[in-house]
């Protein structure tokens, strides 16, 4: 049924690297803080009320900057990918909002190359620059695997035939139907589209190997190397 952090890593070699998507210039906060969840980031700037409900609890069109005196700004992505009405047919027994509270708990990597480029590339931000982290995912697992989850599909976007989903699209490494997805997908390479975190990766500079800004598939700058 499931696997192993040991088993991931060594018999499923195809994802020795994690890489996450994040705002452009956010790595020394990153850095000194961890990779944050949008929740986490909300509590750690102490943001409640109506504006948390709304950064929270519905689609974000855009990315929203909250201010705290002492830590200064900080961006949350926007959700473009994501769709109220999209959602609404594809959840199972869910609400969207709970559905993006279930989102908002985690910090998403992917696990290849070509789906980050897919991301950067993506009509929303292909125009822009942004800064990607590529994780060791054998440290990543060492330390936090049983907070980790791996889902099947890109969990963040309804566009191009949106694929069911629900609580149960996020599971452990030890509930996860590898040998399913494999056989379905016809590549173990395939068999995972996401790893989340639940809550933060507070060490992730320890985990980094690399740290790029890039625009699309162009590295424009290697901020850092391990």
């Amino acid at each position: 049924m499931g696997i192993t952090p040991e088993e991931f890593v060594s018999h499923y070699s195809h994802y020795p690297r994690l890489y996450h998507m994040a705002e452009l210039g956010t790595w020394s906060s990153i850095r000194s803080h961890g990779l944050l969840s949008t929740s986490a980031l909300l509590d750690w700037y102490g943001i409640n009320g109506e504006e948390r409900r709304q950064i929270e609890c519905c689609r974000r069109p855009e990315s929203v900057t909250i201010r705290h005196d002492k830590y200064g700004p900080a961006v949350i992505r926007d959700q473009k990918p994501m769709s109220d009405s999209a959602l609404s047919q594809c959840l199972r027994g869910m609400s969207p909002k709970e559905w993006y509270l279930l989102l908002n708990k985690r910090v998403f990597f992917w696990l290849t190359p070509e789906r980050v480029l897919g991301l950067l590339s993506a009509r929303a931000y292909r125009d822009r620059e942004h800064t990607v982290l590529t994780v060791d995912t054998a440290k990543l697992l060492n330390l936090h695997h049983e907070r980790v989850t791996l889902s099947p599909i890109n969990s963040g976007s309804t566009v191009y035939n949106p694929q069911p989903r629900g609580a149960d699209t996020f599971l452990t490494l030890g509930t996860y139907p590898f040998e399913k997805w494999q056989q379905k997908r016809r590549s173990a390479a395939k068999a995972v589209a996401e790893l989340a975190v639940e809550c933060s990766v507070p060490n992730i500079r320890e985990l980094v190997l690399r740290v790029e800004r890039r625009k699309q598939s162009r590295i424009l700058e290697v901020i850092y190397e391990s």
